[in-house]
């Protein structure tokens, strides 16, 4: 049963979550509800949660209550958690049957978005799950790299490293997630081009139990791919000769031309004295 409380107006969406609102942010709640009435939001990205730390938040609870408001929606029939599932475990686990909260009329797009960017901001999710949960925002909500940064509160370089992460092949993300590889072991895997050689290493890091700095000394055993030969077109290259052989005629002297595939570069005339390059300055001047 809802036992309502009062709320000042002029708290929606972007002042709940996600910019304002932080840790130390108190929210004053608008209701009590029972913890039987509240049900856990099915979509959002936090799907494992620690034991012994919602443990310890459930002393916590017993000693302080519930010191921040879990943020619910109705759904049919019951209240959907926005934000603060974390905190309805451990008031469930702690025995408690009522807690406060904050409800507000969201749609399910809304609540998804929130739920998303809450705990971004707030769990301690493991690296696969932040990268995850980024490219969650961007594909559903059309956000940039730039959007999610501001919205989370982290910089636009620490979003790029982590999304990188979901280019790694399932095993190697599966390792990242069981943490037994570190994100910086990731980052170093990732300069590696061919997926099946990623593996490979993460394997040999896993086995060997290697760090950072000797996971890149391994990397720089594979050996380097070779250039591609770029097929030049012989006719091009025969007018080239010629005109270089009719230079060194005219000037009396050797000229060379080094050029890249598209045929940027460089005209080298070589003159044995001051004479000649004088002589030669002349001659191309007139």
């Amino acid at each position: 049963m809802v036992k309502r409380r009062g709320l000042g107006r002029g708290l929606g969406v972007n002042a709940l979550i996600p910019e304002v609102v932080s840790e130390e942010t108190i929210l004053k709640p608008s209701a009590t509800l029972s913890v039987n009435e509240i049900e856990p939001n099915r979509e959002q990205p936090r799907k494992n949660f620690d034991k012994d730390k919602l443990e310890a938040l459930a002393e916590s609870i017993k000693l302080h209550g519930i010191v921040q408001p879990l943020i619910v929606t109705k759904a049919d029939g019951y209240y959907k958690i926005v934000a603060g599932e974390r905190r309805w475990r451990a008031a469930k686990l702690a025995g408690i049957k009522d807690v406060p909260v904050i409800i507000r009329d969201y749609s399910s797009l809304e609540v998804e978005e929130i739920a998303l960017i809450e705990n971004l901001q707030r769990e301690d999710l493991n690296p696969l799950e932040e990268a995850f949960g980024y490219k969650q925002l961007m594909d559903k909500f059309g956000l940039t790299q730039e959007d999610v940064s501001v919205k989370i509160g982290k910089s636009r370089p620490a979003v790029t490293n982590s999304l990188r992460l979901l280019k790694l092949p399932e095993k190697v993300q599966e390792m990242i997630k069981k943490g037994v590889l570190s994100v910086g072991h990731a980052k170093v895997l990732l300069g590696v081009e061919n997926p099946v050689n990623i593996l490979k290493f993460a394997e040999i890091v896993v086995e060997r139990d290697l760090n950072v700095r000797q996971t890149e000394a391994l990397i720089k055993q594979l050996p380097s791919k070779p250039k591609k030969e770029v097929k030049r077109d012989a006719n091009v290259e025969n007018a080239i000769s010629d005109a270089c052989r009719m230079l060194e005629k005219k000037y009396g002297t050797k000229i060379k031309v080094s050029y890249s595939s598209n045929y940027k570069g460089k005209v080298e005339i070589s003159f044995k004295d001051l004479k000649q390059m004088t002589k030669l300055l002349e001659e191309m001047g007139k």
